[in-house]
């Protein structure tokens, strides 16, 4: 199968510092969500200055610094699906990333698992293809590695209970039939979304921490497809408090190792 043709070499035909100008003094840390209408909301409440732009044929994409409790983090909104996502995050790699928090909507395999409920994925179930490129084909990669016990420790400090498991990314959210959504709940996934095991296998390739946690959206263990919170516009507030979860995480780490 060609998804086990996994090639470790770490020069390709083209890579990202050819066409990526390197930033001095990029933060220590940078944030992302996917959702536009959240990303939006939350750049409103910062100070932003744009450092860079990632640029590709569906247009550009910006990149900003802002400044949270005195600390400086890079601050940009990965596209949907995991091709893009890994796509971007190579070019913001190549301009001095080194550290990843990434959050953003799932859908649910457990109804019990409340609306925007947060989720720390421990496994990701490798249904889709970018991550072959980037680590030896398995059916499932360990992810969140690093600082899972340091975003429990900000989850008590804010008052938000967790769910711990595995998730499935695929890349065909219009092919999650329920002989699927059964198959990986056997397989221990509460829950699906379309990025994790290849932004893992990808900072694992480069060498790069990453961390990534999910808010509960639509819900997939219903007799009938439940969507929930999953549009942008709803519970809006509630999301933007969420997103301040991952800047709080990253002012731990970079105390931590202060």
């Amino acid at each position: 199968m060609l998804l086990e043709e996994f090639d470790p070499s770490k020069n390709a035909v083209i890579d990202p510092e050819m066409v990526v100008q390197r930033i001095e003094n990029f933060p220590e840390v940078t944030v992302s969500c996917f959702s536009k209408q959240l990303f939006n909301s939350v750049l409103a409440l910062f100070d932003a200055e744009k450092i860079a732009e990632i640029h590709s044929a569906t247009g550009r994409n910006p990149v900003y610094v802002v400044e949270y409790k005195g600390r400086r983090f890079a601050f940009f909104q990965s596209l949907v699906g995991e091709p893009l996502c890994v796509g971007q995050y190579e070019d913001v790699i190549a301009m001095g990333s080194r550290r990843l928090i990434l959050l953003g909507n799932c859908g649910v395999l457990d109804k019990s698992i409340e609306d925007c409920g947060i989720i720390i994925p421990t496994a990701a179930i490798r249904d889709e293809g970018t991550s072959y490129h980037y680590a030896e084909a398995s059916d499932t990669i360990e992810v969140n590695k690093k600082y899972r016990g340091e975003f429990r420790k900000v989850l008590n400090e804010c008052g938000y209970p967790w769910v711990e498991g595995t998730t499935w990314t695929t890349d065909a959210c219009y092919r999650e039939t329920r002989e699927k959504v059964q198959r990986r709940k056997e397989q221990g996934a509460v829950c699906v979304e379309m990025e994790c095991a290849g932004m893992q296998a990808l900072c694992d390739f480069r060498g790069t921490e990453f961390f990534q946690f999910f808010y509960a959206g639509d819900n997939l263990d219903h007799s009938s497809w439940d969507p929930r919170s999953l549009a942008g516009d709803v519970r809006l507030d509630d999301k933007t408090k969420i997103v301040f979860l991952a800047f709080e995480l990253g002012l731990k780490i970079m105390r931590e190792e202060t």
